[in-house]
């Protein structure tokens, strides 16, 4: 499995837990990439978050909304469309029930399939029959998965940014798995649903995804997020 799958999997699990409200599929090139721009002028800070930058009042609340409607989110079942750095499309079905579990079924003609059970996840390549194992607390998912997030102490938050239609969150992240990366968040300015994440990687590739057919009600079989440590060669 080359390093580029293995990274683009991990990362995009990253995000997987703050999505919940259906959209439409997303290209790269549709992200609204003149927000930054736009802003209106900042007021007086009220509150900074874990990696020192300053938010006034109306940003702050945005995040506070943010978190508030990703701590909502429990269980969620659906649908994800990727669109990677090389512009190649994936899709496939996700199953997600915090703390610590997901898994992602990419279908074919993709290989890959990703479990994370709690303390471990797994990227798995059906065709070669192998496995990569990672603890959970060296990938992004650390703090996603968990049952409580708090955006402004818990992550490293480098810009807040809203206008009439998106709240953007951007975070920097650094890992031993990934490296360093930046995740771009849009969310709906008036439903504070997420409509759209791009991850961009140590390198500088982008890699687009977007959910659909979401159900925040089913719960996932337990079974669903089970490794299994000895099938797989590792």
């Amino acid at each position: 499995m080359d390093r580029l799958t293995r990274l683009s999997a991990i990362l995009l699990l990253s995000a997987l837990p703050l999505a919940s409200g259906a959209f439409a599929q997303a290209e790269k090139k549709q992200q609204p990439k003149a927000q930054t721009q736009q802003q209106q002028p900042k007021g007086p800070t009220v509150a900074t978050t874990k990696s020192g930058i300053e938010l006034d009042q109306r940003q702050l609340n945005a995040l506070e909304r943010v978190t508030k409607f990703f701590n909502s989110t429990a269980t969620l079942v659906g649908k994800f469309h990727q669109i990677g750095p090389d512009g190649s499309k994936t899709e496939g079905n996700f199953y997600m029930q915090r703390p610590g579990r997901v898994r992602f079924e990419y279908e074919d003609p993709s290989p890959i399939q990703l479990i994370a059970d709690g303390s471990s996840v797994a990227v798995r390549n059906r065709t070669l029959a192998t496995q990569d194992i990672y603890p959970l607390s060296q990938t992004p998912l650390r703090f996603l998965l968990a049952e409580k997030i708090d955006l402004l102490r818990d992550s490293n938050i480098s810009a807040v940014f809203q206008d009439d239609l998106f709240i953007t969150v951007v975070i920097e992240e650094k890992s031993q798995i990934a490296g360093t990366h930046r995740l771009r968040m849009l969310f709906g300015a008036k439903d504070n649903q997420l409509k759209q994440w791009t991850i961009t990687d140590p390198q500088g590739f982008d890699t687009t995804v977007s959910v659909y057919d979401l159900d925040a009600k089913t719960r996932p079989d337990p079974g669903l997020f089970k490794i299994d440590f000895t099938r797989y060669q590792q």
